[in-house]
Parts: C-alpha cells; sequence; structure tokens
C-alpha cells in the first residue's frame, strides 16, 4: 500500500511539473522575438524623406553636416519639396518614396524629416517584403509613431528621437543619443528624482510614442500589444480632457492594467478649456494610472522638447525608479 501511494505522489508530482514546463514553454513562444536592424558604419547612407507634413530642403544642412561628421552619407528623397496642401505630396508619392528607400538594401537609415499628420494615410500603401529581407532603422517621433507601432507589430525595432527638423535645437545630449543607438553602442539614462515618481523596478520591452497616434491605432493592425510591456507617452499641443479621455480609452482596452511600467515624456504645451479640466497633464495621468502597482516615470526627457532622448522602441529595457532619481538601460 504504501508503495501504491508513493508511485500514486511521484506520478502526480511528474504531471504537475510537467505541465509547469508546458505553460512556462507556451509562455516564451507567445512572446515576439524583436528583430535589431543592422547598426550603423560609417559609410553606411541614411535617407531623408518626408512621411506627413511638407518640407522643403532649405533647413536640411545641419542634418546632413551631422551625419557627415559620423561618417554618413545623406540622400534626400523625392518627397522633400512636394507640396499637396499640408502634406510633402499625395498619399501615393509619400507612399512611393518611402518604399524606394525600404526597398533599396544600401539604405540603411530611414529618417523621417518632421511629423504633423499624414503617415497613417499611406501606411496601408507600403509593402514590407524586402524590408524584412533588409531590415533598416526607422527614425523619428511625433506621427512617425505610426511607423513605430506598426513596425513593433511585425516584430522590429526602430528608433524615437529627433528629427531633421528638430536637429538646430535638439541638446548635445539628445544628438549623442541618437548617434550612439544607431551605431550600437550602450544607452542608458540616469535623471533626477520627480515627485510624481512611483518606485519600483521593472524589466520588459519599450513600446509607445505620441499618446495620440496611440489612441487613434486603437483597434487597427497597427495597435501595440501591452501585455508586459513598458510604455513610453508623450504629446503636443492637445486639449487636458483629451488626454484624459485618451487615457481612459488605453485603460479600457486593458493596456495599462498589463504594463509593467510607464515612462511620460514631454507634455508640451497643453490647452484647456474655459471652464478649467481641474488637473494638469501628469496630474491627469496619475489619476488614471494610480491604482496599478507598477514604477512610473514622469517628465522623462523625450517627446516634444529640445532634450529629446532616443529610444530604441521594442528594445527591452530595464528601469529603476527611486528616491535618488531614475535609470533606464536598454539591453543589447
Amino acid at each position: 500500500m504504501n508503495n501504491l501511494l508513493t508511485i500514486k505522489k511521484r506520478f502526480t508530482f511528474c504531471k504537475i511539473a510537467f505541465l509547469t514546463f508546458a505553460l512556462q514553454t507556451l509562455n516564451c513562444q507567445s512572446q515576439q522575438i524583436m528583430i535589431t536592424p543592422p547598426y550603423l558604419q560609417k559609410g553606411d547612407t541614411v535617407a531623408l524623406l518626408a512621411t506627413a507634413r511638407k518640407n522643403t530642403d532649405d533647413n536640411l544642412k545641419p542634418t546632413i553636416d551631422l551625419l557627415h561628421s559620423w561618417g554618413l552619407e545623406a540622400v534626400i528623397g523625392s518627397t522633400i519639396g512636394l507640396d499637396y496642401h499640408q502634406l510633402a505630396g499625395t498619399d501615393e508619392q509619400r507612399a512611393s518614396d518611402f518604399q524606394k528607400q525600404l526597398d533599396n538594401p544600401n539604405i540603411k537609415a530611414i529618417w523621417c524629416v518632421r511629423g504633423g499628420y499624414g503617415t497613417v494615410r499611406m501606411l496601408d500603401l507600403l509593402d514590407f517584403t524586402k524590408f524584412k529581407q533588409h531590415p533598416k532603422w526607422v527614425i523619428g517621433f511625433s506621427d512617425v509613431t505610426v511607423l513605430h507601432n506598426h513596425l513593433n507589430t511585425m516584430g522590429y525595432k526602430s528608433i524615437h528621437g529627433i528629427m531633421p527638423v528638430t536637429v538646430p535645437r535638439a541638446t548635445p545630449a539628445a544628438v549623442s543619443s541618437m548617434k550612439a543607438s544607431l551605431f550600437g553602442e550602450p544607452v542608458s539614462y540616469s535623471i533626477g528624482p520627480d515627485k510624481m515618481n512611483r518606485f519600483g523596478k521593472a524589466t520588459g520591452e519599450l513600446v509607445g510614442g505620441n499618446l495620440s497616434i496611440l489612441y487613434s491605432l486603437l483597434g487597427s493592425p497597427s495597435a501595440i500589444d501591452c501585455k508586459d510591456k513598458i510604455l513610453f507617452i508623450e504629446d503636443l499641443d492637445e486639449y487636458l480632457y483629451h488626454i484624459d479621455r485618451m487615457m481612459m480609452n488605453l485603460r479600457r482596452n486593458g493596456c495599462i492594467e498589463n504594463l509593467r511600467g510607464i515612462i511620460i515624456g514631454g507634455m508640451t504645451k497643453m490647452k484647456d478649456n474655459e471652464v478649467p479640466w481641474g488637473k494638469n497633464a501628469l496630474e491627469i495621468i496619475d489619476d488614471v494610472t494610480k491604482k496599478y502597482n507598477i514604477p512610473v516615470i514622469f517628465n522623462f526627457p523625450a517627446g516634444h522638447v529640445q532634450d529629446n532622448r532616443a529610444l530604441i522602441m521594442g528594445n527591452t529595457i530595464s528601469i529603476d525608479v527611486n528616491a535618488s532619481g531614475s535609470t533606464v538601460t536598454f539591453q543589447k
């Protein structure tokens, strides 16, 4: 009888162990492995083009000089100089320029010259077949969040950071962080304490970008998966009640409750109504997220600010938020 009980116990233990292993295996398989495009090397070529608002080449010289100082070459896309109302050409023209740079294996990075609005209008015209054969860095912020999110769903990393129109007013730290990200150098940030920070440590894949864009992509094939991620958000020129609306939408879509941490960048030039909303943008975000026991970094130097540090979207990062300040470290 004792031998029979022992056998039953061993069988139960083995069954539990097997089920645990199977569940862990399935969980690992469900997590997408992010692909890192080749880091740049001296002699590589970067394409400068417009995916949204129109731009001429008059203000691109500082960026071209910067690329040359890094040992890189620049190619000006056909969208630079096009004028279609607010946009840099029609949707088809902007998509054609972007497609050309995607398909060219000699182009190692695509740097969007500015944001505004319009990237989403050309997104579904793109074919990423050759990009998958020769991945490359896509760079920018603001409206370029459309591309960051879409590439993330495909399993590719990209860089959220300064754009050619912001290079002349960017801080040295913002510029150097872009170079480090592109050339594969170590990237980490240490910033001072903020009274609104919520302490803790977390490790996870970095996703996000412009809050308005994240909100607009919900329910589409380009919407990000928030589960076990660290979310970065920033925004510009929004009404405070709209910040609340967007944050509530993220929460009701199950995004916030599944996060491991949040990084809040610049909430710049916010607007209020004649009857005040009653909270500023950071207080709104704090109110919507405070019920979740995760670390939160407020006023991180990224977004529509001069000190717009580069963020490698899709990369695994570790954050540590304590009374002394915050650190953000990108893992290789």
